[in-house]
């Protein structure tokens, strides 16, 4: 006889702050913090849109701006704690951004270096991949195509650092049991050895790690960094706020020139009235959206 999957809705929903990314959590049954998730109400959902922010009030208590679909997970081994005569567990998992809203008590926002320390490269390359992480990958399996993969993922030896690989830096890791989730899946107690992050319910880390490689591409050809800016923000603060989910430093005028050229920007005639030096304020510029097709920010080298 064959069998039917329920549909579950999870939410990435991230913000900056400070110059610090973050992601909501919620607490789940498992003593682990999640993302927000429930299940779809064919009955009173009329999309799914609408049904995960429904959840989203329900869990977080609170409204989300900006949202787009992400990605499906529905494989049969996903991490999701379930009974043998249980449906199979598909999800839709959505990505979205805004201001740091305060939640309610049982939801907080959480650094998203605090759930992948060896993601954040701003300062400089975290010792943590090349003393810990790397001899324990190329050590897990003597064979070429892994040991390829290792390269391309962590940019090992004479590859470059890809930013938006964070997916496949996860899944290796996972694969290598260097995450807690690893462990968790097995019915097995983590190694208290691991330093890469605290463990998500289910397979939430892993569905944050597709939200922020996804985020982190998508900062190059759509305009998504001003869903996480006020109004009018200095252009100082615009490159720390990308530079922050990015993960890396960029060339002040470098970053300046090139946003001010692709005319993402606009100034407002309006000036900071804090202490020290005023800087000028800018606005996302509307125009560039029917101007050019792919409106992102070009990452300039240091």
């Amino acid at each position: 006889m064959s069998s039917t999957a329920s549909i579950r809705l999870d939410a990435v929903l991230v913000t900056v702050t400070e110059e610090h990314p973050r992601v909501l959590t919620v607490q789940t049954d498992h003593h682990l913090d999640g993302i927000p998730s429930g299940p779809l109400d064919a009955d009173r959902d009329k999309t799914l849109e609408l049904g995960l922010r429904r959840w989203i009030r329900q869990q977080a208590g609170i409204d989300v701006g900006y949202i787009e679909q992400l990605y499906t997970f529905g494989d049969q081994d996903r991490g999701i704690v379930k009974a043998p005569d249980q449906e199979r567990v598909v999800s839709v998992a959505y990505l979205g951004l805004g201001a740091e809203d305060s939640p309610s008590m049982e939801a907080q926002w959480m650094d998203v270096y605090t759930l992948f320390p060896w993601e954040d490269h701003r300062k400089h390359r975290p010792p943590l991949l090349d003393e810990d992480l790397l001899p324990r990958l190329f050590a897990h399996l003597d064979d070429v195509v892994w040991t390829d993969r290792v390269h391309i993922a962590f940019g090992a030896r004479s590859m470059q650092w890809d930013p938006v690989r964070v997916l496949d830096r996860y899944e290796l890791l996972y694969q290598a049991g260097l995450v807690a989730e690893a462990f968790l899946d097995q019915g097995t107690t983590p190694p208290a050895s691991l330093q890469t992050g605290p463990a998500m319910a289910y397979d939430h880390r892993r569905i944050v790690a597709t939200a922020i490689g996804r985020l982190r591409g998508k900062l190059t050809y759509r305009p998504v960094i001003f869903e996480l800016l006020p109004e009018s923000f200095t252009l100082l603060t615009l490159q720390r706020t990308v530079e922050a989910l990015h993960g890396t430093r960029l060339h002040k005028q470098n970053f300046r020139r090139v946003v001010e050229r692709g005319g993402l920007v606009e100034g407002t005639g309006e000036r900071t009235a804090t202490g020290g030096r005023p800087a000028e304020l800018f606005r996302f510029r509307q125009d560039v959206l029917r101007e050019r097709p792919r409106p992102g920010v070009v990452f300039p080298k240091r």
